[in-house]
């Protein structure tokens, strides 16, 4: 397509790709919606985002972040068929990370049928130098229908200039440190303390802690689902939008959370995945059929009085908010969409507890490694800035991958990036391959869930 043309939509649901080439200097990009009425959002709610991925109505979603074959896509799923009357039209933009629009090279948006993989419509390069922000399209009423005009108009004061053009308030934090990139050291074991309790055996894990003169097993800290994560949209009295975020790469690979906020309440911890499409298999979002892949969300915790042991599907582990490990899973999720996805919790009031936590992904079933698994993974404070980044692609056969490591240095919670594929050995499992690479020292048990 070219600046200005348009094209009718034949579907309501959606997927639009914001795509480009990587590269050494090349800056990042994140995709957004804005829904407006009489050229201007309602409320903040009607922004979409990454540190706001879905409208109340069910309308748009922000899928995530994926690298693979050459090139970044940042997605966006949308049902036209929940789009409330008031809306007549639908913006979307991309904002840069780090640059320009004109340092992207290969910069495009592209909208198909998710269900067939059809293209409904693409903008290539439209045409950026200087611009940090970039309307590329919109998606806008016509005589009962839809239809999709390449837009390509940009902004020199970035996501934070186009959103306010459009009626968004944005809260930006006045201390904001840059993130570190010394990777946290190694704890030293605990020193001579009175005995504790080991872990509660489950059907996948026993703590291999030196056992106390007399001790008797703990019973299982069993407790209901932690708090629901804060709505995606703000209420039109709630605190301004915040556009601040963290995204940690091979160069920049850990972050204090303190220095950005994060050091009380809770933080969600996503994964989020997609699937190549294949001739069989289930219908899985928005129509797509997509083979059945089973990713487990785990974490391996060691507290500050030196207990051990794992949250995790498996035997089910799930952990507790108010107690410890003070980490706790959410339920199993099969589909990898971000508005679920799979989803640990860990309670930052507790952070002096902790010493370290692994959080690692399993393929359960449905996939021999995570080739083809594009995977992002979201770190989520209730107060401070969102951690976020992209696995790299998988070359090896693995199917335990290490995602982050969170040592507590000094009092502060550090996120570490691993993105650290393993390869398992005939016989042993993915966790106790995890195990070891990292030194856990746990004895691990068949489990099931």
């Amino acid at each position: 397509m070219s600046k200005g043309s348009n094209v009718p939509v034949p579907t309501t649901a959606l997927r639009v790709e914001l795509g480009w080439q990587p590269g050494p200097g090349v800056p990042d990009a994140d995709a957004s919606a804005l829904l407006l009425a009489a050229g201007k959002v309602r409320s903040d709610g009607d922004f979409v985002f990454y540190n706001q991925p879905a409208h109340p109505s069910g309308a748009i979603r922000h899928e995530g972040k994926h690298t693979a074959g050459g090139r970044v896509t940042d997605t966006l799923l949308v049902d036209l068929a929940r789009v409330e009357g008031a809306i007549e039209r639908i913006v979307l933009a991309a904002s840069a990370d780090g640059g320009t629009f004109g340092q992207i090279p290969g910069l495009y948006i592209e909208v198909t049928d998710p269900a067939t993989g059809r293209r409904v419509a693409r903008f290539d390069e439209p045409g950026a130098t200087v611009e940090t922000a970039f309307v590329l399209g919109e998606l806008y009423r016509r005589q009962g229908g839809w239809k999709f005009r390449a837009v390509g108009q940009g902004y020199g004061s970035g996501l934070e200039g186009l959103a306010t053009d459009f009626g968004i308030t944005v809260d930006e934090p006045q201390h904001t440190a840059p993130p570190t990139t010394a990777a946290p050291a190694n704890v030293p074991p605990p020193t001579a303390t009175a005995p504790v309790n080991p872990p509660p055996p489950t059907a996948n894990t026993r703590a291999n802690v030196p056992p106390p003169p007399v001790a008797a097993p703990v019973p299982p800290a069993v407790t209901a689902s932690p708090p629901p994560a804060a709505p995606p949209a703000a209420a039109p009295d709630a605190q301004p939008v915040r556009l601040s975020k963290v995204t940690l790469t091979k160069a920049a690979p850990s972050v204090s959370l303190a220095k950005q906020g994060g050091t009380s309440g809770i933080m969600r911890v996503n994964l989020n995945w997609r699937t190549r499409k294949q001739s069989s298999g289930r219908t899985g979002l928005w129509g797509a059929r997509q083979s059945v892949v089973d990713l487990d969300l785990c974490a391996l915790y060691e507290l500050a009085d030196g207990r051990k042991g794992v949250v995790q599907a498996l035997g089910n582990a799930f952990g507790s908010l108010d107690r410890p490990p003070y980490i706790h899973l959410d339920g199993d999720d099969r589909t990898g969409a971000v508005a679920t996805g799979e989803n640990l919790t860990v309670n930052l009031d507790h952070a002096r507890d902790f010493r370290r936590i692994l959080v690692f992904v399993t393929v359960y079933e449905g996939a021999r490694s995570f080739a083809d698994l594009h995977a992002t993974v979201t770190l989520q404070p209730q107060y401070g800035a969102p951690v976020d980044f992209s696995l790299d692609e998988c070359t090896v056969p693995s199917t335990v991958c290490a995602l982050a490591l969170i040592t507590n240095t000094g009092g502060d919670l550090v996120v570490q990036r691993e993105a650290r594929y393993l390869v398992t050995e005939r016989g042993v499992s993915p966790q106790r391959t995890m195990d070891r690479a990292y030194g856990w020292g746990m004895n691990w048990t068949p489990g099931r869930k």
